[in-house]
């Protein structure tokens, strides 16, 4: 790898410079107010273009367990609980199938942007060897399908449902789980697993509502329409002019895949994003390590240690993730652990700015027009926005056929017409307009509201965190809502590679309903051990809000206004945290076990659970 030009103080002011120029021209007073949920008479928009609901009876019945979300974090978690051998696990998930995530999105060119033999989980359980560096999207979803299969999962399982309550019943000591088809079973565990960006999102943009050529978002890929496969073949766009929105993740994998079949594409960008070497190809089984024990594993961990900045020796996937990882002296970890923005400027500043300028001489070797090339160049820190891969989408806008118009100084599409866009003072007539704009951060499960939570007297959580902040051990569970196992990010650890942080949560989860039952118990930690673990969570919690303020705007600061305040993820990186958590089950996870108010205490008997299940897995 060439070595980067570091960039010297008057260069590094400069940058500094432009970057609050780029982020002025694109914040906005609205903030996250610019866009608007698909529901009401945008509901639409979120409809499961891929299985009608079958008609069923609404369930009145008694399980183990009730996970909500049939995504990787519920397979994970009914995964990990069967192998501890608890016998009835319903999944509750919105979609008509297992997938989450790969079950919604299905637009052409969706592939994953974290290698596939560390991003799909269980290929050590489930024997199973991706062929490429980065799997398409429907190898990932049928990888879901694959894992609840072998674990049983799909026979209570309850698809095209929604969760609509959860009830702590203290006489029965069980969750009444309600749903909107009419369910109301009763379940000793309830485990969410809903995921942080499930909900499709839409700009704000006035006049959606008349357009009247057609319209739809990437989560919801209307091949009715376009014709063809998530391969391309989209024959039903020949000749038409189609609008695409968005320039992040999704709007970068199917720009080229439009390309390829539309009469013109008009790419609508408001910031641009970072898009580095994809490179993806097949792989062999002998390449990655299949042919030993416990390989998927191994390279699983080497890729968190190296993408958390601690020491990992050889770099077994090495590819753009790990390679910035490095190149940027370890950034996330010594951000999180100092926090000093003097240190942070010290240490990192310049090595970010090499990086950015790699990424930016990139776009100007794709990209043969100058005017195009340099709209599509990024300026802000790298880790102010979600990078991109891909080989593909540079070259795209070589093409005569698309157009690339920014919308950084209007700060957007202005208006939709019956016919097309408004920017500035030009109109753009359009016979569709996809949307890639996205997922609404903290909109789903119990942190967005729409799944009211009652726990003991009939305390709503949300209402006591909206008084008290959010409170949790480890961010599982919460005094005063027993048996109740939250899986996400909050007061928790995260990482590029999430499924690896949802399956190590799958098993904190299955060990904990393990623990309860074998000492006949419910699982509810105390105050004080809430109080432990927010204090551990800000001892050493950086002072990141300046550098997320200095972002330019999107989802990770909140459209410009900054993180929310207080201490939400464990400050010294995923790998230390699932480290720590290994260590507590080990010596405290009797802490927050309390005893039945019922006097059966056989109930791991009545359920077929009992200390000598199956091993409980990783760590």
């Amino acid at each position: 790898m060439t070595t980067p030009h570091i960039p010297d103080a008057e260069e590094l002011e400069a940058l500094r410079q432009r970057y609050r120029i780029e982020r002025e021209r694109r914040v906005r007073p609205d903030g996250i107010r610019q866009y608007r949920a698909t529901e009401a008479e945008f509901g639409y928009y979120a409809d499961d273009p891929y299985t009608e609901p079958t008609e069923r009876e609404p369930l009145r019945d008694t399980v183990d367990v009730a996970v909500v979300g049939g995504g990787f974090g519920g397979i994970l978690a009914g995964a990990r609980l069967r192998q501890r051998g608890v016998e009835r696990i319903r999944i509750v998930e919105k979609g008509g199938g297992f997938g989450g995530t790969w079950y919604w999105n299905r637009y052409p060119g969706v592939h994953c942007d974290i290698e596939s033999h560390v991003y799909l989980p269980m290929l050590d359980e489930t024997g199973y060897v991706p062929e490429w560096k980065y799997s398409p999207g429907e190898e990932i979803r049928r990888h879901a399908v694959r894992i609840a299969r072998k674990f049983s999962l799909g026979p209570d399982a309850l698809f095209s449902t929604g969760v609509t309550s959860l009830t702590w019943d203290e006489a029965s000591e069980a969750w009444i789980v309600a749903t909107d088809r009419g369910d109301a079973f009763r379940a000793t565990y309830v485990v969410t697993a809903t995921g942080t960006l499930s909900e499709p999102k839409l700009p704000g943009i006035p006049g959606i509502e008349e357009f009247e050529g057609h319209t739809f978002h990437t989560s919801r890929w209307d091949y009715a329409y376009t014709g063809g496969t998530p391969e391309g073949g989209m024959t039903g766009l020949a000749g038409k002019r189609v609008g695409l929105v968005g320039t992040g993740a999704t709007g970068i994998q199917v720009l080229p895949k439009l390309a390829e079949d539309a009469g013109h594409v008009l790419v609508f960008q408001r910031t641009p994003s970072t898009v580095d070497v994809r490179a993806n190809r097949r792989t062999t089984a002998r390449e990655v390590g299949a042919d030993r024990e416990g390989w998927a594993r191994e390279r699983r961990d080497n890729y968190l240690r190296i993408v958390s900045g601690e020491p990992a020796g050889r770099d077994l996937v090495a590819d753009s993730w790990t390679r910035s990882a490095v190149l940027l002296e370890k950034l996330l970890p010594s951000f999180r652990r100092r926090g000093d923005r003097k240190d942070f400027e010290a240490a990192y500043e310049a090595a970010d700015a090499a990086k950015m300028n790699e990424l930016r001489a990139r776009v100007a070797a794709c990209v043969t027009d100058p005017g195009t090339a340099e709209k599509l160049k990024p300026w802000y820190r790298y880790a102010c926005k979600r990078p991109a891969f891909s080989d593909t989408y540079y070259p795209a806008f070589n093409r005569p056929d698309v157009t690339l118009v920014d919308t950084a100084d209007t700060h957007g599409i202005e208006r939709v017409t019956p016919h097309g866009v408004v920017v500035g003072d030009t109109a753009y007539g359009l016979d569709c307009l996809i949307f890639a704009t996205g997922f609404s951060v903290g909109t789903s499960g119990v942190l967005s509201g729409k799944l009211p939570v009652h726990g003991r007297g009939g305390t709503q959580l949300l209402h006591r965190w909206a008084q008290e902040g959010p409170r949790t051990v480890h961010g599982f569970t919460s005094h005063g809502f027993p048996n109740l196992i939250q899986m996400g990010t909050l007061q928790n650890a995260s990482s590029v590679n999430f499924t690896h942080i949802l399956d190590e949560q799958a098993v904190h989860v299955a060990a904990l309903v393990a623990a309860a039952e074998a000492e006949g118990a419910v699982i509810e930690p105390s105050r004080e051990d809430e109080a432990a673990w927010i204090a551990t969570l800000a001892e050493d919690a950086p002072d990141h809000a300046w550098f997320h303020a200095e972002c330019t705007p999107g989802y990770y600061n909140r459209e410009g206004r900054g993180r929310p305040n207080g201490p939400n993820a464990y400050p010294d990186g995923a790998f230390a945290f699932h480290e720590l958590l290994g260590r507590w089950r080990e010596e405290s996870m009797g802490r927050v076990l309390r005893a039945r108010a019922s006097a059966d205490g056989g109930s791991s008997r009545r359920r077929g659970l009992s200390r000598g299940a199956q091993a409980p897995g990783p760590r």
